[in-house]
């Protein structure tokens, strides 16, 4: 199989006309630089590194709410809501998010799970026959992480998780905690867990930015998602300063799960090159979670998004990568190649 056009090739995504050839196996054979008749720009597939998926059921629900009225365990909104639907209707909505993503280029989502092992098995059903690959990043019990694929912690302040993360590191999983969210109180045990990523770390302060630097634990930041809560934004020059970003779109309810409307925003923002951008929108999310994909290289599972570069909206681009970070959206989407 081969796909032709301008290929946004390595972890720089240097812009390349030619082809990918892809093998009877599913991953990239070849890159072949030379002269094609296409307009179409071969990007690699998105990983959404933080999702909430289950209030799908509940989107644009609580505006004007707090964080905390909004989905703080156990009476938040969010965890009410949850409560009052049946299994069929929660998979039903987690089923809609994912078909979303997919047709909008995301190969993968680590989602934090509510629910226990119920939780998980839900998920999978949801996924069940998608190309989308779903991580359950289970809560609640040990039990739970070891039928899914890690523990996604709602923050240190809720309680130690000590037992929760020996256990994760016994099963070889990834541990992922929430921290500095709402303030910095919860940053430094959160830190002292050892995780393999935080989520949000919106308000460090200096201490908290030097024991980043040393651990060079891995963030994923959402813009979208903090703006709405009011609880700011995070410094992202400076953690990305200090370690390496990926970028999640966090609760369904508040955002739509798509990966170009979290990189127009987040660039939009910040100082941040559109490389580094689109780095934490792939790659960065997949070395989280130890896959195989997020970039266009041989050997690497292919994982392509494909737009249409003569569309309405990218008709006349001169810097491709700059124009998917800050324009391109779904409707500039043409096809999605997950491994084959």
């Amino acid at each position: 199989m081969e796909r032709t056009g301008t290929i946004l090739r390595g972890r720089e995504f240097e812009p390349v006309e030619g082809r990918v050839v892809i093998g009877d196996d599913g991953r990239i054979e070849a890159i072949e630089e030379t002269s094609v008749d296409s307009s179409e720009i071969i990007v690699p597939a998105f990983v959404n590194a933080h999702t909430h998926i289950g209030d799908s059921i509940a989107k644009e629900a609580g505006g004007g709410l707090s964080l905390e009225e909004l989905v703080a365990p156990p009476d938040g909104l969010k965890h009410r809501l949850l409560r009052a639907a049946s299994r069929e209707e929660l998979v039903a909505g987690m089923r809609t998010s994912l078909e979303f993503m997919q047709q909008a280029g995301t190969a993968a989502c680590l989602d934090f799970r509510e629910n226990d092992v119920e939780g998980v098995e839900m998920l999978a059903d949801a996924a069940s026959g998608l190309e989308i690959d779903a991580y359950s990043f289970a809560r609640g019990s040990v039990e739970a992480m070891e039928a899914g694929d890690g523990f996604g912690a709602s923050g240190a302040n809720d309680g130690t998780f000590d037992r929760e993360r020996r256990a994760t590191r016994r099963a070889g999983k990834p541990f992922g905690i929430h921290a500095g969210e709402v303030d910095a109180s919860d940053i430094h045990p959160a830190l002292d867990l050892e995780p393999d990523f935080l989520v949000h770390m919106v308000h460090p302060e200096p201490v908290h930015l030097d024991r980043l630097a040393d651990s060079e634990i891995p963030i994923v930041v959402c813009p979208r998602s903090n703006l709405v809560t009011d609880v700011g934004l995070s410094p992202y020059a400076e953690l990305n300063e200090r370690t390496t970003l990926a970028l999640g779109t966090d609760n369904v309810m508040l955002n739509s799960p798509s990966m170009f409307r979290e990189m127009e925003f987040l660039a939009k923002l910040t100082e941040l090159s559109a490389a580094e951008i689109l780095r934490m929108a792939t790659i960065n999310g997949a070395e989280i979670a130890d896959l195989e994909y997020g970039l266009i290289e041989p050997g690497r599972e292919a994982r392509l998004l494909v737009l249409d570069g003569d569309s309405s909206n990218l008709a006349g681009v001169r810097d491709p990568v700059r124009a998917v970070v800050r324009r391109a959206g779904v409707s500039d989407v043409t096809d999605v190649c997950f491994g084959g």
